[in-house]
């Protein structure tokens, strides 16, 4: 296992004060079951690595240096992230994508698939999360925009700020299904805490 002082997040919470979770605390809040306060670290965990960067409130920031492309290239690996806390075992990461647009609505119009080389395949996941993440773009005629007045998706064109917003929304529902559910019976955290053993083996 690995160094029980190892950080497995560091984050400012809204007052603004430092917080950093160890293995150590991690495993002390297991023990005693504390799942509001575990809940509340993979919810920041998750939340100050890939949204929290992009809702600085600055207008020279968000005209010179926030981007679209960065922000969607962010929700794709979080996407992931996320998902794979809701699965078990290595699935592969279209059917990771798959999954999350099927079990979060507001996801829904993303599960659209296309034939290509054959094979039925996501269209978002292929041109866009494969696009950004390989090519440094989007492809298959997907394109990204951060207008106030667009939807969330309008045939291929997406709104990256809305789709981080409710991306963040979903990360709150999560931290919000932990704090309710069973900690020892029920499958949400026994498939939690199988990927945070994951995560701490591999800090070894």
């Amino acid at each position: 296992m690995g160094n029980n002082k190892t950080e497995l997040a560091r984050y400012y919470n809204e007052n603004g004060e430092l917080v950093t979770v160890t293995i150590e605390k991690y495993k002390n809040m297991v023990e005693h079951k504390e799942k509001e306060k575990i809940a509340d670290f993979i919810y920041n965990r998750l939340y100050s690595r890939y949204i929290k960067p992009f809702e600085y409130d600055d207008l020279v920031y968000k005209q010179q240096y926030k981007n679209g492309f960065s922000m969607m290239a962010n929700c794709c690996l979080l996407i992931e992230t996320f998902q794979a806390f809701r699965e078990e075992g290595d699935k592969g990461s279209e059917y990771l994508f798959k999954n999350f647009f099927e079990n979060n609505k507001q996801f829904k119009d993303f599960d659209k698939t296309e034939k290509m080389n054959g094979n039925i395949k996501n269209s978002f996941y292929i041109h866009v999360r494969c696009g950004i993440l390989h090519q440094g773009e989007t492809r298959g005629g997907w394109k990204i925009n951060r207008k106030p007045d667009t939807p969330l998706l309008d045939n291929k064109n997406i709104n990256a700020n809305k789709f981080m917003e409710e991306l963040k929304k979903v990360l709150e529902k999560y931290r919000n299904d932990l704090s309710k559910a069973d900690f020892d019976n029920d499958d949400i955290w026994k498939k939690f805490k199988n990927k945070m053993d994951d995560i701490i083996n591999n800090c070894q």
